[in-house]
């Protein structure tokens, strides 16, 4: 089965949309899942990548985009602020020819479908990452965590030599997002 990955990765962000909502205003200096990052600097992040899309697979270079992007981007409402981030990167990667278009990403030139890949992963699992310790639910929709196995079991030696995920022995009975987590590095 070939995922179409802009509706997986729109679905992740609305998903992870969920999440950012769900934070509460004492919870954004908490310590997230990922080392070194509170929620409030995970949530940036995301908002970030999900700023970056537009640009990148518009054909800008990282050089050309600069620092524009850095810093403190949600401002004092962050859930609107991912709501106008997750609407350009979902459209950018729903434009017609957006899945073979060369996008100049720090790892390479990649088709626009890998970029994708990378986003929906990133996306979902850091939905996670804001969920777990902020209390709400981190079960993630089961049809979006098979999508990310396909996504990454082709590229899973790649993604794990690349430093960006420390995989974790699979705890014995595992289900399929205990699984994954643990591909990425979390338990979950």
């Amino acid at each position: 089965m070939a995922v179409d990955l802009p509706e997986v990765h729109s679905r992740a962000l609305e998903h992870t949309r969920r999440y950012v909502a769900g934070v509460g205003d004492d919870q954004w200096a908490l310590d997230s899942t990922c080392e070194g990052w509170d929620i409030h600097t995970l949530v940036n992040h995301i908002v970030g990548g999900n700023l970056w899309v537009p640009e990148l697979v518009g054909g800008k270079t990282i050089e050309e985009v600069g620092d524009a992007l850095d810093g403190d981007l949600l401002g004092s409402d962050p859930t609107a602020v991912y709501d106008a981030s997750a609407a350009g990167a979902a459209a950018a990667f729903r434009a017609p020819g957006a899945m073979d278009t060369p996008v100049a990403v720090s790892y390479g030139p990649v088709p626009g479908s890998v970029y994708c890949g990378h986003r929906f992963m990133d996306v979902l699992i850091h939905g996670w990452d804001v969920a777990k310790p902020t209390g709400q639910d981190t079960n993630l929709p089961e049809d979006l965590v098979e999508a990310c196995f396909e996504v990454i079991e082709p590229q899973q030696e790649m993604l794990v030599g690349s430093g960006m995920f420390a995989e974790i022995p699979v705890p014995a009975g595992a289900d399929r997002q205990a699984t994954l987590l643990a591909m990425l590095g979390r338990e979950d």
